[in-house]
């Protein structure tokens, strides 16, 4: 098969990913599952008509120098595709990433009402994480899109490579792309403070100074977007913590009470209503509690009760929780509910009506004000969250 026959498969199947590898036949993943594609295996030959499809002479020549490469490819009357070429056993790989040339809605999405306020502030961080494939770069699309729609912004945006190609409305948008607009994302960042950015989206931090520059953007009044690879809210605060040396984590952590508006942590569950998959989202608004966890690296740990505590008033989630209505909507089924689940012991006595004192899910799991009062109250330390309207005193 022709690149072209294998992308045109691939849109049929309605499948995200493609992989190509020499020897073995293409692989499709359809709704998270791999498949393949009926057809021969790759031979070396074949893999370098492939290569030659996709790469110019100039990008021919890097990808022979570092052995791997990101870029787009829009391809006529099929869409747009994020490629990552890469050596393995001597030979080349291809991983192919199918782009929605139409950026979705929230809607589309199914994104919690969390999301949509991040579109509406003006300054300071917003990290949205997840693992690979798990949505993140959608969802800030989506954002972006919402801001463009609604807002007169200057918006810049460093990617690696571009996906979604964003057309003017009321904002103005520049997209640079690593290797063929700047050299880094830390060599775009240090010039866009001289570009009069009112937001700035970056595709992924991967080191040190582009956190940095990430952390000085938002803390002198620039709204800043970014992605990481972290599982949760608290591997996210602990993983920016850790991109500096130990003499500064007390610094970043001041900084990051400050400046850090949200995070987002995706993981994208099969659906048990129609074909597909949906998000699962654990959500973390700063708020006055929350910021004392965040200066403090021993109450850190104590940011999952708060967040489960803040739903109703703050519209924050836990995984769980978002899991919990996603099967009570009957999008998921209950064995994805169990597997995805952060405590499936507790996801499923939550299911039977079972709660303990300590329940962490933002209601009283049918218990009186009295039998409330006599349960054991953990030591918040924090008057703010002691006193908030509709929080849970268990």
């Amino acid at each position: 098969m022709t690149l072209k026959q294998m992308l045109v498969e691939m849109l049929n199947r309605k499948a995200s990913d493609l992989h190509i590898r020499v020897g073995i036949r293409p692989n499709l993943r359809v709704n998270g599952k791999l498949e393949q594609i009926a057809t021969d295996p790759l031979t070396i030959d074949s893999m370098d008509q492939i290569v030659s499809q996709i790469l110019n002479e100039k990008q021919r020549e890097r990808f022979d120098r570092k052995n791997e490469m990101d870029l787009a490819l829009s391809v006529a009357k099929l869409g747009r595709f994020r490629i990552n070429l890469f050596r393995q056993r001597g030979t080349t790989g291809i991983a192919v990433r199918a782009v929605n040339t139409q950026v979705p809605s929230f809607d589309d999405l199914n994104l919690p009402g969390v999301v949509k306020d991040i579109a509406e502030l003006h300054r300071g961080l917003v990290v949205v994480t997840g693992t690979t494939g798990s949505g993140k770069s959608t969802t800030l699309a989506a954002v972006i899109e919402q801001m463009n729609a609604h807002r007169p912004l200057n918006i810049i945006t460093v990617e690696d490579p571009i996906e979604y190609i964003y057309r003017d409305k009321k904002s103005v948008i520049a997209q640079r792309e690593v290797g063929g607009d700047t050299e880094s994302f830390a060599a775009a960042l240090r010039h866009a403070f001289r570009q009069d950015p009112d937001v700035i989206l970056i595709g992924e931090v991967r080191d040190l100074e582009t956190m940095s520059i990430a952390l000085t953007a938002a803390d002198t009044g620039h709204l800043v977007l970014t992605t990481l690879h972290t599982l949760n809210v608290v591997e996210t605060i602990t993983r920016i913590v850790s991109f500096f040396p130990p003499h500064q984590h007390q610094q970043i952590r001041l900084l990051l009470a400050g400046t850090l508006k949200t995070i987002m942590c995706q993981r994208l569950i099969p659906r048990s209503d129609m074909p597909g998959r949906v998000p699962a989202i654990e959500a973390m608004v700063s708020t006055g509690a929350i910021r004392e966890c965040l200066l403090d690296p021993e109450k850190t740990n104590e940011i999952p009760d708060l967040i489960a505590g803040g739903n109703v008033q703050y519209g924050m989630q836990t995984f769980d929780q978002s899991i919990m209505k996603l099967y009570k909507q009957g999008m998921i089924s209950f064995e994805e509910a169990m597997a995805n689940a952060t405590n499936p012991d507790d996801f499923d006595l939550r299911l039977k009506g079972i709660t303990g004192a300590a329940d962490r899910w933002g209601d009283t799991g049918g218990k009186s004000k009295d039998d409330e009062e006599e349960s054991s109250t953990p030591d918040w330390g924090h008057s703010e969250m002691r006193d908030m309207p509709g929080f849970n005193k268990f």
